[in-house]
């Protein structure tokens, strides 16, 4: 590590202190940013962890809506971004007008949200998921419902697949994840046969099918720790080889892609999140109104997800 880097390391972590800010940051998130953080995890867990965290004020290191999720579970706390260009196109590319025209198509349909979207299609969709319990809320709602699954098709496919039940999706998927092909995947099995395949669920079905294991990136941390194995084909941002090294240093891992390079979270640094503590930039805010709607969603997933 750059002695910059550790210089910037000593002064964060004394100002995040001095000024009682709580740091959460997603498993994607550069090496440096993850060691500085008070917590590491996935987009629901990040939010889980604002919610209970005792600081009035909380640094999230995430892309946009990570830290719009913060301000609509806390509308009491400061939520700070310290980057607000890092966003996320595929949470960007579905519009409220898109959700509204098929409720109006289909009224008895159930509006099912990826945590990866903007708060006001949170506040139009009727429950959220994330990948690690998208399956689980599925389950509960009624067969008899349609449902529109949005935004991220290869999630949607790939949980119809599982459950055996039809749904409605938009048209929309990761970049990042889709970088991860089959061939690939196929051509480093060949390499290496005795690692399994580990993949994220917003990778395309056909590399879902070859995996030997479909999860959340803390699903795949987990799988990684506790497995047997020595051995592991990784297929999702490049960020969470940070964690999984940190947990399993012996284990030996290979990247499904060199391009699982999300720009967006990298756009994070330790100078920027500096910036932050000390400026108290840039506060996120969720309009009244959108926030009270979106919460909804959000708190009936936490409800769903933890029946």
């Amino acid at each position: 590590m750059r002695a910059k880097d550790t210089e910037l390391m000593e002064d964060i972590r004394h100002l995040k202190q001095e000024k009682n800010v709580y740091i959460i940051a997603h498993y994607y998130q550069r090496g440096e940013v993850q060691e500085i953080a008070d917590f590491v995890g996935d987009s629901y867990a990040m939010a889980i962890a604002a919610r209970d965290s005792e600081c009035k004020t909380i640094l999230v290191a995430g892309v946009d809506f990570m830290a719009q999720s913060a301000a609509i579970l806390c509308p009491d706390k400061t939520i700070l971004s310290p980057e607000t260009r890092a966003t996320c196109p595929m949470a960007n590319s579905i519009k409220v007008e898109d959700v509204v025209n098929y409720k109006q198509e289909h009224p008895e349909a159930c509006v099912v949200s990826y945590v990866n979207t903007p708060a006001e299609i949170k506040a139009v969709s009727d429950i959220c998921c994330t990948s690690s319990n998208a399956e689980k809320i599925i389950r509960q709602i009624p067969e008899e419902r349609k449902i529109f699954f949005i935004p991220d098709q290869n999630l949607a496919q790939n949980v119809s697949h599982k459950l055996g039940r039809a749904l409605d999706y938009f048209d929309s998927c990761c970049p990042t994840h889709a970088r991860v092909t089959k061939p690939e995947i196929l051509e480093l099995k060949q390499k290496y046969p005795q690692a399994p395949v580990l993949v994220h669920p917003e990778c395309s079905p056909e590399v879902v099918a070859i995996a030997d294991y479909i999860g959340s990136t803390a699903g795949i941390l987990q799988y990684t720790t506790n497995s047997d194995a020595r051995s592991f084909i990784i297929g999702t941002e490049c960020g969470i080889m940070h964690s999984i090294r940190k947990a399993a240093p012996d284990k030996e891992l290979f990247l499904a892609s060199e391009e699982l390079i999300c720009p967006n979270m990298k756009s994070i640094t330790l100078g920027k999140i500096l910036y932050s503590l000390e400026q108290g930039e840039t506060v996120i805010t969720v309009e009244e109104s959108i926030r009270k709607r979106a919460v909804l969603a959000l708190e009936k997933m936490i409800d769903y997800a933890t029946r």
